[in-house]
């Protein structure tokens, strides 16, 4: 994929700035979205309206096979072994990427706002002008999904769809014991007490089975469901809220997707049963002010109002509420689970390519937890929901 940097040089000839010089592995988002190369180790990648990489010898040959990067050059390029030999290894490294810079004809760089601080001040004393920038310079052009982007991410929410089909699935044959060790109404599969790591361990070999992975996902179960981001653990019970948070990530194009169903296994107190009916007018809420030239602002409002007008209290109608509406409503998805841009009191105006989550809830430890998440991309006249998983909330 080649990305549109175009407001990159734009920010750089603003700043005066010659560069734009990133020291990181690919996890890093930024690295991987500039570089367009996948490495386990940190490398150097300056954009001065091409792209240009510093890798290890190692890394040498793939670099220059499955890269778009106009060069390549490796530490060995710069008589990195003769500079060992003379300043030692940290200095070495420091003189080769001043060099490299030198090269490229770039004696100003801006970086990221988590550039290594001690590379930064070395590279500063053998001659180079080095700053960072706050503005997220990258995330904001990163924040707009090209085609496809989204075509990953509308990939990858298919996958999550059947791994949260096999969560379901768990939960609606499990039976309702009431003489186990764990007490009366946990959920019991195929004679084994049904727990959030079971299902979680389910759901990460349903995305292994197609290519799809997750560090972590969210199985959580009645006071546990009550913190929208424990991640649950211990038995499921009956006529508890479960909700079931899955966000995983492609291990081919690192994009990754985000929903969230909340399910009963049983009968479902009143105030749950309230919740989710509220839940689902809020979503559509949001959903109804989701367009071009909306600000995240005006759709997180949309759901506040369903929220406050049933009585239930959101941080914006008291920002030290510990129940209630207890988040922002969404945010972006993409190489990161959480980018730009933000549907909260914050959020900007949302642009055609924007890729979003929406994501209203409830939480009192008293009676659990409800959330329903989908994901969508802005579109030129309103939006396209990714997400075709029904939403109910008793599972027979």
């Amino acid at each position: 994929m080649q990305p549109d940097l175009s407001a990159l040089d734009a920010f750089l000839d603003d700043r005066g700035a010659d560069g734009y010089l990133v020291f990181a592995d690919a996890e890093d988002s930024t690295q991987r979205y500039v570089s367009g190369f996948d490495a386990p180790d940190p490398y150097l990648t300056l954009y001065d309206g091409d792209v240009h990489l510093l890798v290890s010898s190692l890394e040498y040959g793939r670099a220059k096979k499955d890269s778009d990067a106009a060069s390549v050059s490796r530490h060995a390029d710069y008589d990195y072994g003769a500079k060992v030999d003379e300043y030692g290894h940290e200095e070495a490294g420091d003189r080769v990427v001043v060099e490299f810079l030198d090269e490229h004809d770039v004696d100003s760089v801006v970086t990221p706002d988590d550039f290594p601080l001690a590379e930064a001040d070395a590279y500063r004393d053998l001659g180079a002008s080095v700053t960072a920038e706050r503005q997220g310079v990258v995330d904001d052009i990163r924040a707009t999904k090209t085609t496809e982007e989204v075509e990953h991410i509308r990939d990858a929410q298919e996958a999550n769809e059947r791994a949260m089909a096999r969560a379901e699935e768990l939960v609606a044959e499990a039976r309702v014991e009431t003489g186990t060790d764990a007490g009366s109404g946990v959920l019991v599969h195929e004679g084994e007490v049904l727990t959030s790591e079971m299902v979680t361990r389910e759901i990460e070999l349903e995305l292994l089975r197609h290519g799809y992975a997750l560090d972590e996902t969210i199985v959580a179960c009645g006071a546990d469901a009550a913190d929208p981001h424990d991640r649950g653990s211990g038995p499921l019970r009956a006529d508890e809220s479960i909700i079931v948070d899955i966000f995983p990530r492609s291990k081919e194009t690192k994009y990754y997707a985000d929903m969230t169903r909340t399910f009963v296994k049983g009968d479902p107190n009143d105030t749950v049963a309230e919740w989710y009916d509220l839940t689902q007018e809020a979503k559509e809420a949001a959903f109804d002010a989701l367009e071009p030239g909306a600000t995240g602002k005006e759709v997180h409002d949309a759901v506040c109002d369903v929220y406050e007008d049933a009585g239930w209290p959101t941080l914006r109608s008291d920002e030290r509420t510990e129940t209630g509406f207890i988040h922002s409503t969404g945010h972006g998805v993409g190489l990161d689970i959480h980018e730009g841009p933000s549907l909260s009191p914050r959020g900007e105006e949302l642009e055609p390519g924007h890729v979003v989550t929406i994501e209203p809830g409830l939480y009192d430890p008293e009676f659990g937890g409800v959330r329903i998440e989908d994901i969508a991309v802005v579109t030129e006249d309103g939006y396209e929901n990714f997400t075709d998983y029904p939403e109910e909330l008793v599972v027979e």
